[in-house]
Protein backbone atom coordinates (compact mmCIF):
# COMPACT_ATOMS: atom_id res chain seq x y z
CA UNK A 1 0.00 0.00 0.00
CA UNK A 2 1.37 3.59 -1.03
CA UNK A 3 1.21 5.97 1.93
CA UNK A 4 1.56 8.88 -0.23
CA UNK A 5 -1.69 7.87 -1.20
CA UNK A 6 -3.14 7.60 2.35
CA UNK A 7 -1.62 10.86 3.37
CA UNK A 8 -4.04 12.52 0.44
CA UNK A 9 -7.21 10.35 2.29
CA UNK A 10 -6.01 11.84 5.43
CA UNK A 11 -6.41 15.16 4.07
CA UNK A 12 -9.43 14.98 2.17
CA UNK A 13 -11.04 13.59 5.04
CA UNK A 14 -10.44 16.45 7.33
CA UNK A 15 -11.34 18.89 4.65
CA UNK A 16 -13.89 17.67 2.96
CA UNK A 17 -13.06 19.23 -0.55
CA UNK A 18 -10.80 18.56 -3.83
CA UNK A 19 -9.96 21.49 -3.50
CA UNK A 20 -8.94 22.31 0.09
CA UNK A 21 -7.02 18.78 0.80
CA UNK A 22 -5.20 20.02 -2.63
CA UNK A 23 -4.18 23.30 -1.47
CA UNK A 24 -2.86 21.84 2.05
CA UNK A 25 -1.17 18.97 0.10
CA UNK A 26 0.67 21.99 -2.48
CA UNK A 27 -0.95 20.08 -5.30
CA UNK A 28 -3.71 20.64 -7.99
CA UNK A 29 -7.13 18.84 -7.28
CA UNK A 30 -6.96 16.47 -9.88
CA UNK A 31 -3.86 14.54 -8.39
CA UNK A 32 -5.38 14.53 -4.99
CA UNK A 33 -8.92 12.77 -7.05
CA UNK A 34 -6.22 10.42 -8.91
CA UNK A 35 -4.59 9.37 -5.21
CA UNK A 36 -7.92 8.55 -3.68
CA UNK A 37 -9.30 6.53 -6.96
CA UNK A 38 -6.23 4.62 -6.83
CA UNK A 39 -6.22 4.27 -2.80
CA UNK A 40 -9.79 3.05 -3.20
CA UNK A 41 -9.07 0.46 -6.15
CA UNK A 42 -6.24 -1.09 -4.10
CA UNK A 43 -8.88 -2.03 -1.09
CA UNK A 44 -11.26 -2.87 -3.16
CA UNK A 45 -13.49 -0.31 -1.32
CA UNK A 46 -15.10 3.11 -2.18
CA UNK A 47 -13.51 5.02 0.99
CA UNK A 48 -15.71 8.79 0.10
CA UNK A 49 -19.44 9.38 -0.66
CA UNK A 50 -19.09 12.09 -3.72
CA UNK A 51 -21.36 14.81 -3.49
CA UNK A 52 -22.25 18.55 -5.00
CA UNK A 53 -21.47 19.98 -1.40
CA UNK A 54 -18.22 18.00 -0.83
CA UNK A 55 -16.79 14.60 0.29
CA UNK A 56 -17.85 12.66 3.25
CA UNK A 57 -16.37 9.13 4.45
CA UNK A 58 -18.23 5.93 3.43
CA UNK A 59 -18.18 3.30 6.53
CA UNK A 60 -15.27 1.94 5.25
CA UNK A 61 -13.63 5.66 4.98
CA UNK A 62 -14.77 5.71 8.86
CA UNK A 63 -12.80 2.42 9.89
CA UNK A 64 -9.60 3.30 7.53
CA UNK A 65 -9.78 6.89 9.17
CA UNK A 66 -7.97 5.88 12.73
CA UNK A 67 -5.58 3.85 11.49
CA UNK A 68 -4.02 6.46 9.02
CA UNK A 69 -3.69 8.63 11.62
CA UNK A 70 -2.25 6.00 13.99
CA UNK A 71 0.50 6.05 10.84
CA UNK A 72 0.96 10.10 10.34
CA UNK A 73 1.43 10.02 14.25
CA UNK A 74 3.86 7.64 14.40
CA UNK A 75 5.82 9.11 10.28
CA UNK A 76 5.92 12.55 12.22
CA UNK A 77 7.72 11.22 15.32
CA UNK A 78 10.40 9.26 12.95
CA UNK A 79 10.74 12.72 11.21
CA UNK A 80 11.12 14.86 14.48
CA UNK A 81 13.90 12.28 15.28
CA UNK A 82 15.86 12.68 12.22
CA UNK A 83 18.88 14.46 12.13
CA UNK A 84 17.92 18.55 10.09
CA UNK A 85 14.50 17.72 11.15
CA UNK A 86 13.73 21.17 10.58
CA UNK A 87 14.44 20.81 6.95
CA UNK A 88 12.60 18.05 6.34
CA UNK A 89 9.15 19.94 6.97
CA UNK A 90 7.31 20.48 4.13
CA UNK A 91 3.39 20.71 2.71
CA UNK A 92 1.48 24.17 2.63
CA UNK A 93 0.04 26.12 5.64
CA UNK A 94 -2.96 29.04 4.84
CA UNK A 95 -3.22 31.40 7.71
CA UNK A 96 -5.98 33.64 8.01
CA UNK A 97 -5.84 37.09 9.95
CA UNK A 98 -7.20 40.19 10.48
CA UNK A 99 -5.95 43.38 7.79
CA UNK A 100 -3.73 45.22 10.06
CA UNK A 101 -2.11 42.42 12.09
CA UNK A 102 -1.26 40.60 9.19
CA UNK A 103 -0.04 42.81 6.90
CA UNK A 104 1.95 44.98 9.84
CA UNK A 105 2.85 42.53 12.02
CA UNK A 106 2.61 38.41 10.49
CA UNK A 107 3.89 39.61 6.86
CA UNK A 108 7.35 40.37 8.17
CA UNK A 109 7.41 37.99 11.28
CA UNK A 110 6.53 35.20 8.46
CA UNK A 111 9.97 35.26 6.99
CA UNK A 112 11.63 34.35 9.73
CA UNK A 113 8.97 30.80 9.74
CA UNK A 114 10.35 30.12 5.53
CA UNK A 115 13.59 30.82 6.54
CA UNK A 116 13.89 27.86 9.62
CA UNK A 117 11.93 25.58 7.35
CA UNK A 118 12.88 26.11 4.02
CA UNK A 119 10.30 23.83 2.62
CA UNK A 120 7.62 24.93 4.08
CA UNK A 121 5.07 27.02 1.93
CA UNK A 122 2.59 29.71 3.82
CA UNK A 123 0.06 31.48 2.39
CA UNK A 124 -1.28 34.74 4.28
CA UNK A 125 -4.59 35.85 4.36
CA UNK A 126 -4.98 39.72 5.64
CA UNK A 127 -7.97 40.77 5.00
CA UNK A 128 -10.81 43.41 5.98
CA UNK A 129 -13.18 40.73 7.06
CA UNK A 130 -13.70 37.46 9.11
CA UNK A 131 -11.98 34.33 7.53
CA UNK A 132 -13.98 31.33 7.86
CA UNK A 133 -12.27 28.38 9.34
CA UNK A 134 -15.73 26.65 8.41
CA UNK A 135 -15.70 27.39 4.75
CA UNK A 136 -12.11 25.77 4.72
CA UNK A 137 -10.60 29.41 3.71
CA UNK A 138 -7.31 28.76 5.86
CA UNK A 139 -5.78 26.37 8.56
CA UNK A 140 -5.38 28.89 11.21
CA UNK A 141 -7.13 32.02 11.98
CA UNK A 142 -6.14 34.85 13.96
CA UNK A 143 -9.76 36.68 14.55
CA UNK A 144 -11.47 39.45 16.80
CA UNK A 145 -14.27 37.19 17.91
CA UNK A 146 -13.72 34.29 20.01
CA UNK A 147 -15.95 31.28 18.75
CA UNK A 148 -18.58 30.20 21.11
CA UNK A 149 -18.45 26.87 19.89
CA UNK A 150 -17.08 24.37 16.91
CA UNK A 151 -14.95 21.87 16.78
CA UNK A 152 -11.83 24.33 16.98
CA UNK A 153 -8.70 24.58 19.14
CA UNK A 154 -8.87 28.25 20.26
CA UNK A 155 -6.04 30.24 22.27
CA UNK A 156 -5.85 33.62 23.28
CA UNK A 157 -2.71 34.72 21.05
CA UNK A 158 -2.23 38.33 22.73
CA UNK A 159 -4.45 41.73 23.82
CA UNK A 160 -3.36 45.04 22.00
CA UNK A 161 -4.24 48.68 22.35
CA UNK A 162 -5.96 51.30 19.89
CA UNK A 163 -5.69 55.17 20.20
CA UNK A 164 -6.90 58.31 18.67
CA UNK A 165 -4.62 59.72 16.38
CA UNK A 166 -4.37 62.65 13.88
CA UNK A 167 -1.79 64.15 11.51
CA UNK A 168 0.17 66.94 12.74
CA UNK A 169 -0.97 69.26 9.79
CA UNK A 170 -5.24 68.54 11.02
CA UNK A 171 -4.06 69.17 14.91
CA UNK A 172 -2.14 72.59 13.49
CA UNK A 173 -5.20 73.93 11.03
CA UNK A 174 -7.99 73.18 13.76
CA UNK A 175 -9.52 73.68 17.29
CA UNK A 176 -7.07 71.94 19.85
CA UNK A 177 -8.27 69.14 21.71
CA UNK A 178 -7.33 69.31 25.59
CA UNK A 179 -10.76 67.20 26.67
CA UNK A 180 -12.89 64.11 25.46
CA UNK A 181 -15.40 67.45 25.33
CA UNK A 182 -13.33 69.12 22.56
CA UNK A 183 -13.78 66.41 19.84
CA UNK A 184 -17.41 67.22 19.03
CA UNK A 185 -15.93 69.76 17.20
CA UNK A 186 -13.83 67.39 14.84
CA UNK A 187 -14.21 65.08 11.77
CA UNK A 188 -13.62 61.48 12.39
CA UNK A 189 -12.27 58.67 10.27
CA UNK A 190 -13.89 55.21 10.99
CA UNK A 191 -15.56 51.84 9.60
CA UNK A 192 -18.46 51.79 7.71
CA UNK A 193 -20.71 50.46 10.20
CA UNK A 194 -22.84 47.88 8.05
CA UNK A 195 -19.95 46.23 6.74
CA UNK A 196 -17.70 46.14 9.78
CA UNK A 197 -16.53 42.46 10.31
CA UNK A 198 -16.23 42.99 14.30
CA UNK A 199 -18.18 44.51 16.56
CA UNK A 200 -14.92 44.69 18.30
CA UNK A 201 -14.49 47.75 16.02
CA UNK A 202 -17.08 49.93 16.77
CA UNK A 203 -15.56 52.62 18.94
CA UNK A 204 -17.33 56.04 18.14
CA UNK A 205 -19.61 55.09 20.24
CA UNK A 206 -17.31 55.04 23.30
CA UNK A 207 -16.29 58.22 23.30
CA UNK A 208 -17.70 61.65 23.46
CA UNK A 209 -17.14 62.52 20.04
CA UNK A 210 -19.05 64.04 16.59
CA UNK A 211 -21.53 62.60 14.62
CA UNK A 212 -19.48 63.58 11.60
CA UNK A 213 -17.48 61.21 9.74
CA UNK A 214 -15.95 62.25 7.02
CA UNK A 215 -14.49 59.27 5.88
CA UNK A 216 -15.50 55.58 6.18
CA UNK A 217 -13.48 52.33 4.88
CA UNK A 218 -13.66 48.71 5.81
CA UNK A 219 -9.81 48.87 5.75
CA UNK A 220 -8.24 50.00 8.92
CA UNK A 221 -5.02 50.74 6.61
CA UNK A 222 -6.89 53.21 4.43
CA UNK A 223 -8.20 54.49 7.54
CA UNK A 224 -4.46 55.31 8.70
CA UNK A 225 -3.56 57.04 5.25
CA UNK A 226 -7.00 59.10 5.24
CA UNK A 227 -5.87 60.27 8.80
CA UNK A 228 -2.30 60.86 7.95
CA UNK A 229 -3.53 62.84 4.85
CA UNK A 230 -5.51 65.02 6.97
CA UNK A 231 -9.40 63.50 6.63
CA UNK A 232 -9.93 63.43 10.35
CA UNK A 233 -9.34 62.14 13.67
CA UNK A 234 -9.28 57.91 14.24
CA UNK A 235 -8.92 55.21 16.37
CA UNK A 236 -5.69 53.39 15.27
CA UNK A 237 -4.10 49.95 16.48
CA UNK A 238 -0.79 51.23 18.26
CA UNK A 239 0.98 48.62 16.09
CA UNK A 240 0.85 50.21 13.30
CA UNK A 241 0.46 54.11 13.93
CA UNK A 242 2.97 54.88 16.67
CA UNK A 243 5.47 53.60 13.94
CA UNK A 244 3.49 56.30 11.36
CA UNK A 245 6.09 59.57 11.85
CA UNK A 246 3.13 61.71 10.19
CA UNK A 247 0.63 60.62 13.01
CA UNK A 248 0.29 62.13 16.71
CA UNK A 249 -1.22 60.87 19.34
CA UNK A 250 -5.10 62.56 20.73
CA UNK A 251 -5.90 62.48 24.81
CA UNK A 252 -3.16 59.43 25.27
CA UNK A 253 -4.34 59.50 28.87
CA UNK A 254 -7.73 59.49 28.14
CA UNK A 255 -8.44 57.44 25.14
CA UNK A 256 -6.87 53.50 25.14
CA UNK A 257 -8.37 50.63 23.99
CA UNK A 258 -7.91 47.04 24.66
CA UNK A 259 -8.83 44.64 22.39
CA UNK A 260 -7.86 41.02 22.03
CA UNK A 261 -6.52 38.44 19.22
CA UNK A 262 -7.93 34.50 19.16
CA UNK A 263 -6.08 31.99 17.69
CA UNK A 264 -8.33 28.84 15.89
CA UNK A 265 -7.21 25.58 14.42
CA UNK A 266 -9.47 22.82 13.28
CA UNK A 267 -9.18 20.00 15.75
CA UNK A 268 -8.58 17.71 13.38
CA UNK A 269 -5.29 19.31 12.58
CA UNK A 270 -3.68 19.77 15.48
CA UNK A 271 -1.63 16.68 15.20
CA UNK A 272 -0.33 17.60 11.60
CA UNK A 273 3.08 18.62 11.89
CA UNK A 274 3.88 21.69 10.38
CA UNK A 275 0.48 22.95 11.43
CA UNK A 276 1.50 22.74 15.19
CA UNK A 277 5.10 24.04 13.90
CA UNK A 278 3.46 27.32 12.46
CA UNK A 279 0.88 27.31 15.79
CA UNK A 280 3.69 27.50 18.03
CA UNK A 281 5.73 29.75 16.02
CA UNK A 282 2.33 32.72 15.61
CA UNK A 283 2.67 32.54 19.71
CA UNK A 284 6.32 32.84 19.81
CA UNK A 285 6.20 36.11 17.79
CA UNK A 286 3.12 37.73 19.63
CA UNK A 287 4.93 36.92 22.72
CA UNK A 288 8.07 38.62 21.40
CA UNK A 289 5.94 41.51 20.05
CA UNK A 290 4.42 42.32 23.31
CA UNK A 291 5.68 45.90 23.96
CA UNK A 292 4.65 46.81 20.24
CA UNK A 293 1.43 45.12 20.46
CA UNK A 294 0.53 46.84 24.18
CA UNK A 295 2.41 50.14 23.09
CA UNK A 296 4.47 50.29 26.17
CA UNK A 297 6.41 53.28 25.59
Amino acid sequence: MDWDNLRYFLELSRAGRLTTAARRLGVDHTTVSRRIQALEKSLGVTLFIRQTTGYTLTEAGRSLLPQVELMEGASVRIEQALPNSEEQLSGRVRIGATEGYGTIMLAGQLSGLSQRYPHLHLDLLALPRAVRLSRHEADIVITLERPERGPFIITKLTDYVLRLYASKDYLEQHSPIRRREDLAKHRFVSYIDDLVFSKELLFLDEIAGSDEVSLRSTSVLAQQEAIAAGAGIGILPAFSADTDSRLSLVLPEQIRFIRTFWMLMPIELKDIARMRVTWDYLREMAEDSQARLLAAR
